[in-house]
């Protein structure tokens, strides 16, 4: 039962753009930051309205990068954090489908071991596994590639728990219906297991995009070409400046666009996003 209180009505409202106002200063921030020239942070201030500047910090950082800071152009770093993100997102939910599909459907001998083993991963820091992995693709001859940046970070607990759950969800009837028909197990999974998870699918795609496009340490520890810098590392670089002050109407035009792809997708799956979080299709 809701309650309707004008009272409560306005303060629930205050409460929400006070949230709003907190989450979005950041970005309001950086965006009105790009468009200052950089002596405008010599003072430590931060202007709060736009400058004139804006459209010459982004072409040149489009176009040229910062090349005191070691920063190459952002459009091919933006082009290696999309495909270690994509990488990474479709590994990752290639990899957990089906290792929960075989965990549910298929009865071999230590098959609730083998999920309690992957499931005991989720203990792990991903720190305590930086160096052993790091001497894997090192031997693997995989530093400075797509494939380094993008297979170490493949393998998902979580995901193959949450499949794991989904297809638990699934009624008995279901399977019976399938074998009668004539299914084997593969087409089972196509034509069942698969289209109903497709809302799950796609929110948890879009929680592993963000979390591929994030990447900052493991790509700083297997890249040292600057042709597989990603996007994390161009603001890192360019932030840290040794013998010069930050360009950082330049940082902040970096940091801008950098938000727009994760952006992009969060908008465009909206609705299964949110679906896939909340309801089921079964």
């Amino acid at each position: 039962m809701v309650e309707n209180r004008p009272l409560l009505t306005i303060l629930s409202h205050v409460i929400l753009i006070l949230g709003v106002a907190a989450v979005a200063l950041p970005v309001w921030l950086a965006l009105v930051a790009s468009t200052h020239p950089t002596s405008s942070f010599v003072s430590g201030t931060v202007p709060l309205w736009f400058g004139s500047e804006g459209i010459r910090s982004y072409l040149t950082m489009l176009g040229q990068g910062v090349s005191t800071s070691g920063t190459p152009p952002l459009g091919h770093m933006l082009f290696n954090s999309l495909v270690m993100a994509l990488t990474i997102t479709i590994g990752k939910i290639a990899i957990s489908i089906t290792s929960a599909f075989a965990i549910c459907y298929f009865r071999f001998p230590g098959r609730q071991l083998a999920f309690w083993m992957i499931f005991i991963t989720l203990m792990l820091p991903v720190e305590v596994r930086i160096v052993p992995t790091f001497e894997v693709v090192a031997n693997l001859g995989l530093l400075n590639s797509y494939a380094g940046l993008s297979i170490p970070l493949i393998a998902s607990a979580t995901a193959t728990f949450l499949f794991r759950q989904v297809f638990l969800t699934l009624p008995d009837e279901l399977t019976e219906a399938a074998r009668i028909d004539g299914a084997g197990p593969l087409k089972f999974f196509w034509d069942h297991a698969l289209p109903l998870s497709r809302t799950n699918i796609a929110a948890l795609s879009v929680i592993l995009f963000i979390y591929g496009w994030n990447q900052y340490l493991w790509p700083l520890i297997v890249t040292t070409d600057e042709r597989y810098y990603t996007i994390v590392m161009g603001i890192k670089r360019m932030a840290s400046v040794v013998d010069d002050i930050p360009r950082w109407n330049e940082v902040m035009a970096t940091v801008v666009l950098a938000m727009l792809p994760p952006v992009i997708v969060v908008i465009a799956m909206q609705k299964l996003f949110v679906k896939g979080l909340v309801e089921t299709e079964k």
